[in-house]
């Protein structure tokens, strides 16, 4: 089967997306990705890792109209024509829709040539776009309505053939709200591929740089609802138990600045080494060093029903995670006791959990092992039959 995944972003930066066209391909299908360039100068056709990769120029204007793909029917308007060529070129059998912004667009080619969609909800976006800077400004709140995206979302699921979530949280707020049957949505998590995290070997330079460091790690979106703001607080207090502490933060966001305001006013930068964002493939390096892997959630229906991506990283280097109570997570941790849950933004709780991590070796130990167990029933060839399921 030829499967169109309609991905509305540049690539290759998507590891949902890889890992999803990686299971189909083993399976027998022709993966053709249709994906963006912002940049007028660009490769229009390749293949990446036996993905059929084609590129369509999205200029600067056009980007920023997909912030109101669901308000205002330009952003759509401009991206049925590519998605039109996309399909007749490579004479699609069935597209597989990622997230709602180009959802309008591809549903409408989708009905115009009778072809079935799948739709691949990455996060809860209506509830997520709540915390978004631009939705938060004058003009945001003059212009988006987060009733119309929610709205449309539901349009999008009642037509399409399968819906596919990261959780089961999702899954059940979805079934109950688009009162769909539970057969048609499949849950599909943002784990890793054994490529990711087999056959590593340690960066020599760094693994002597932080030799004689005790390593937290964070990784990903750097967004206050992210959680950082918990751990920055927390650090005086455990340098005090644990001197060689060091926090890695890797990763970027629009709140940067306010974090390293934050370590200024608190004085510890040395004790905190903001990286910035970095490749996924050099992330490796990184997590071979690292001693316990952060993912400190503020609480809310979005972050309650998803999984963050930084989790399933973590695990497949055997890493235990501490994280806050956000429930998706919670209940992945307890599950395969792999980490401690804190409550989200207390500091004392985070700071407690810490300590027992890194101080009670016997239950460190146990932790890490029950990391390795926990990814041989997470990575991605295992997460991904329901997936391959939907195309036999």
């Amino acid at each position: 089967m030829k499967i169109g995944m309609i991905l509305d972003a540049i690539y290759p930066s998507d590891a949902r997306v890889t890992n999803e066209c990686e299971e189909l391909i083993k399976n027998g299908h022709e993966v053709y990705l249709f994906c963006l360039s912002y940049q007028k100068k660009y490769i229009k056709s390749e293949i990446i890792n036996n993905i059929k990769v084609r590129r369509y120029y999205c200029s600067s204007f056009t980007y920023k109209l997909s912030a109101l793909a669901n308000d205002f029917p330009l952003y759509s308007i401009l991206m049925k024509s590519k998605i039109k060529d996309f399909v007749l070129n490579n004479k699609i059998d069935r597209m597989h829709i990622h997230d709602i912004q180009i959802a309008k667009a591809a549903v409408n080619i989708c009905n115009k040539y009778n072809l079935k969609y799948t739709l691949d909800l990455h996060e809860n976006r209506h509830e997520i776009m709540k915390s978004y800077k631009h939705v938060n400004s004058l003009l945001g709140k003059l212009l988006i309505s987060i009733k119309r995206w929610k709205k449309a979302e539901e349009e999008y699921i009642s037509k399409a053939e399968k819906v596919i979530v990261v959780t089961h949280q999702a899954k059940k707020e979805i079934i109950e709200r688009c009162k769909i049957s539970n057969d048609n949505v499949i849950i599909y998590p943002n784990t890793v591929r054994k490529s990711f995290y087999q056959n590593k070997k340690y960066d020599e330079e760094l693994k002597k740089k932080y030799a004689k460091n005790y390593v937290l790690l964070y990784i990903g979106n750097t967004s206050k609802r992210r959680g950082l703001d918990t751990v920055l607080d927390s650090m005086i207090s455990v340098a005090k138990e644990v001197p060689e502490i060091k926090l890695i933060i890797i990763g970027k966001s629009s709140y940067d600045q306010k974090i390293e305001s934050k370590i200024d006013k608190l004085k510890i930068s040395s004790l905190v080494d903001f990286i910035g964002w970095q490749k996924e493939e050099d992330l490796y390096k990184y997590l071979l060093i690292s001693d316990i892997g952060l993912s400190p959630l503020y609480r809310n229906q979005h972050h309650d029903t998803t999984y963050a991506n930084k989790i399933f990283q973590y695990i497949s280097f055997n890493i235990p995670l501490l994280c806050s109570d956000s429930i998706a997570q919670a209940e992945l941790v307890n599950k395969f006791k792999c980490g401690k849950i804190f409550k989200e933004k207390n500091v004392e709780d985070f700071i407690s959990n810490l300590l027992l991590m890194v101080k009670n070796k016997e239950l460190y130990s146990k932790l890490q092992n029950n990391c390795y167990d926990a990814i041989s029933k997470l990575n991605n060839s295992v997460v991904s039959k329901d997936l391959i399921k939907i195309y036999e």
